[in-house]
């Protein structure tokens, strides 16, 4: 996000569940970090929404001790707090009590006198998925929303966070419920992994140089390999997790959005719809793992065991609080996946992601294929005093295929491996790494996520939220894989906190005579 950014146009923000726990780590700095951004407009009023008894003073110390231990600038000189912290206010309300919204409308309406400004509103559903219907019906019912989504004067807008639905069927019927009240695109669902800096430059590497996009298909790419890993367990979300997994809480979303990025055909522009339809066209082209042989083969889960991570010794899944000690819940995925379009036909997209694993990453690892013929092979082997086999066979083992790495987090930026000459009177071949990391040396003080989608929301700008059609597909390619799991029960725990996953992970790959390339910051 650039210094020199308007200020999005101020309007009401409306945070409902503003005493929970994603509002405190990472709503309320991110506000703090577009103040101090010169990004959020001095009219523009933020109003906390929870069940809790709470007065406003109360709600202010609240966001200052938010801001002070998540804000990636904590209390800034440059910001005045208590001009900031002034456009802060708490409303209690039952989420279910009819009356409660009608003095939420109420008091909406007043604040929005003083400023003297039109209704625009950002309705954040920061709750549980089973408060989304009552919250919409009853802003519906109080005369909290209208039609506009920014063509006119005012605006009403919905965020809503994952999961967005548990399969297809309750997904249909959760978009069901929030259409009858808001209209497609009014509705902005969140999945953070799009608003991560190097996300968003994923399509600027491809597109915006001549190095990458003349060779972005299957003619020069061999596979691409997409790891979201993370060292941390379940934490505190055991309920949750239990009875969600890895396949349904990071591939139907995160990593499927991370491959349409890498996938999609340029759009014709840069407007919202166009870059959207471009990632919906390959969610269609993916090739469906449908039936037992199938899954089986080209899907791989697993569950953390006890193990060591940072040296120190961590419990199994199965011990984690509020998990089944009998539970058959995946905490790692890999797969293999295709694309069946003109551009990738026959290019395996390798996935994985899961917890307690050796290391944070998530990283694009784009790996293009041998040079045919290579003159090198052909050189004469006396002058390395080996016999022509051994030195053909030493000299294509030297040779490293050509990789692109692009790396979100926790380091950021891009890594190129070529093959150069090593210095000496043999031509021996090394490979040469070409590396930018943004934050490796220098710590670049980068937006965070939630900063950049809160200031496209209030802008009106859904490019980096997920489409209907988007959650649709996603869903139609996950549930027949659980469909099969649900039948196939697992031996688990099948590999042990701090290692890679199970062996068939590996093996996934190898069966192609392949394997997974280190991530950048694996010791």
């Amino acid at each position: 996000m650039a210094q020199a950014a308007a200020p999005a146009p101020p309007c009401t923000v409306v945070i409902f569940g503003a005493t929970g726990d994603l509002a405190r780590r990472k709503l309320f700095p991110a506000l703090y970090g577009l103040e101090r951004e010169q990004l959020l407009a001095p009219q523009t009023r933020i109003v906390g929404v929870g069940r809790r008894e709470k007065t406003d003073p109360e709600f202010r110390r609240e966001l200052e001790d938010a801001v002070r231990k998540y804000s990636r600038f904590g209390l800034d000189a440059e910001v005045d707090w208590d001009s900031f912290v002034r456009r802060f206010s708490y409303f209690r309300l039952e989420m279910h009590d009819a009356e409660g919204y009608r003095r939420l409308a109420a008091y909406l309406q007043s604040l929005e006198s003083e400023q003297g400004l039109p209704p625009r509103r950002v309705y954040y559903l920061s709750v549980m998925p089973v408060l989304f219907e009552p919250i919409t019906v009853n802003l519906q019912r109080a005369g909290l929303v209208g039609k506009a989504n920014g063509n006119g004067h005012e605006f009403f807008r919905l965020v809503i966070e994952k999961p967005f639905g548990y399969d297809l069927e309750s997904a249909e019927q959760l978009n069901r419920q929030i259409r009858q009240v808001f209209r497609e695109e009014q509705i902005y669902r969140i999945d953070h992994y799009l608003g991560k800096e190097m996300t968003q430059n994923i399509s600027v590497i491809r597109f915006a140089n001549t190095l990458f996009e003349p060779i972005w298909n299957n003619r020069y790419i061999d596979n691409v390999q997409i790891t979201s890993s993370e060292s941390v367990g379940v934490e505190n979300r055991g309920e949750y997790y239990d009875k969600t997994g890895a396949l349904r809480d990071m591939v139907q979303n995160h990593m499927l959005q991370l491959l349409s990025l890498v996938a999609m055909e340029p759009p014709e522009s840069l407007d919202s719809e166009a870059v959207r339809d471009e990632k919906v066209r390959v969610l269609r082209s993916l090739v469906r793992w449908e039936n037992p042989k199938e899954v089986l083969t080209n899907v791989v889960r697993g569950q953390y065991g006890p193990g060591m991570i940072n040296n120190q010794f961590v419990p199994g899944y199965r011990n984690e609080p509020e998990v089944h000690p009998d539970s058959q819940t995946e905490t790692f995925v890999a797969m293999r996946v295709f694309i069946d379009n003109e551009r990738w036909r026959g290019v395996p997209f390798y996935i994985r992601t899961g917890k307690r694993l050796p290391v944070k990453a998530t990283e694009i690892q784009v790996q293009f294929k041998h040079v045919p013929g290579l003159p090198y092979y052909r050189y004469p082997a006396s002058l390395a005093g080996l016999s022509e086999p051994a030195y053909s066979n030493q000299m294509a083992a030297a040779i490293h295929p050509n990789r692109l790495v692009i790396r979100i987090q926790p380091l950021e930026g891009i890594y190129l491996e070529i093959n150069a000459k090593s210095p000496g009177t043999h031509p021996q071949v090394t490979p040469v790494a070409l590396d930018f990391c943004r934050n490796c040396t220098t710590p670049i003080n980068s937006p965070e996520a939630y900063e950049r989608l809160l200031y496209d929301v209030m802008r009106g700008d859904p490019t980096l939220f997920t489409r209907w059609d988007e959650v649709a597909l996603a869903w139609q390619f996950i549930d027949p894989i659980e469909a099969v799991w649900a039948s196939e029960p697992v031996d688990f725990p099948n590999y042990a906190a701090g290692t890679w996953g199970p062996a068939a992970a590996a093996e996934l790959l190898a069966r192609d005579g392949r394997h997974w390339w280190p991530v950048q910051n694996e010791n």
